[in-house]
């Protein structure tokens, strides 16, 4: 089962799985995602903390074996805005979907968390065991509900697998899911959104730690995001043990972007020049991080394949095709 299966990382982490022989059921309230990326994936249109929806899917799948959690809110100025309905929506409904879970039986729990809850002050490479320190309500989130994790596992409740996932880009890169949001708000999406209007593209930030001033991001294609999970599906029972019933796990490149760097992904895979501004750093920015993976290799024995320019020339495709694929959705 994968909550959120309709948004963007669930979408694709459902095609993955699908391609690998792993059968899927999809919740999602659709209040970002789309119907047309349910379909044939034994999509239920409801909320994760509707007792009613996890019933009627539980007795309709009882041979669920493993939780793919990926429904959230994750727009982090929204989040600053709106603290309590983000706890309320990130942690508050993953309490109750987990007490269904746990009431069913079901103990297998791989928990789309995020980089967000590291310190991003260097520039510099993290590993699991880096300080953590949210810099927003939303990352606080993910920080909360892995700690809930955690004690559920060390009390037995479950077993869990918490990815931190870095920067996705791209899309599919069969262009059959991609990000739902036209104007998306990371770097590439405000890139991409400038190139469209025919304006430069503002850099917050210029004297950061880093190569060349610009703050830092690893930028991970979707589709590797995805197949990662595919492997801790199917890893799962070797992964987490009962002498360790909660691991985390980075999911990166294992290098770092910087934003000027992205600009010239972006102009080598267009072929055009994009204008840039420099600006002063906004409150909140953050030099950045990208990941240490070994953890990952080892684990699952995957690694990141595709580059950024591979996630930049998906993001562009499939930005094309969203129009229509919001149509087709909006239609069903």
């Amino acid at each position: 089962m994968i909550t959120g299966g309709a948004g963007y990382i669930g979408s694709t982490v459902a095609t993955a799985c699908l391609e690998a022989g792993i059968e899927t059921v999809l919740i999602d309230d659709l209040s970002t995602g789309l119907r047309a990326f349910g379909e044939g994936r034994g999509l239920y249109v409801g909320d994760i903390a509707d007792a009613e929806v996890l019933d009627r899917v539980l007795a309709d799948h009882p041979d669920i074996d493993a939780v793919v959690h990926c429904a959230a809110r994750i727009v982090v100025p929204e989040s600053v805005d709106d603290p309590l309905g983000y706890y309320d929506t990130n942690v508050g409904k993953t309490v109750l979907l987990l007490a269904r879970l746990r009431a069913a039986g079901i103990d297998r729990i791989v928990f789309s968390s995020s980089a967000a809850v590291y310190a991003a002050e260097t520039g510099g490479g993290v590993d699991e065991s880096g300080a953590l320190a949210p810099s927003s309500p939303y990352a606080s989130t993910k920080a909360m509900v892995e700690q809930i994790l955690r004690d559920a596992a060390v009390a037995g409740d479950f077993r869990a697998i918490a990815l931190r996932y870095f920067n996705p880009i791209g899309a599919d890169p069969r262009l059959r899911t991609g990000l739902q949001n036209p104007r998306p708000t990371h770097a590439l999406g405000k890139i991409m959104q400038a190139k469209a209007e025919g304006v430069p593209f503002t850099i917050t930030g210029t004297d950061w730690p880093t190569r060349d001033g610009s703050g830092l991001r690893d930028y991970i294609h979707v589709w590797d995001l995805a197949l990662a999970h595919v492997a801790a599906v199917q890893r799962f029972d070797d992964i987490v043990t009962t002498p360790d019933p909660y691991r985390v796990i980075n999911l990166g490149t294992g290098d770092g972007v910087t934003v000027r760097e992205l600009v010239a992904a972006f102009e080598r895979v267009t072929g055009e020049t994009l204008p840039v501004v420099d600006a002063p750093r906004r409150a909140g920015d953050q030099a950045g991080a990208f990941a240490i993976v070994d953890r990952a290799h080892d684990l699952l024995g995957w690694r990141a394949e595709r580059s950024t320019d591979d996630g930049v020339r998906d993001a562009l495709d499939w930005a094309e095709k969203l129009p229509a694929v919001r149509a087709a959705s909006d239609a069903l």
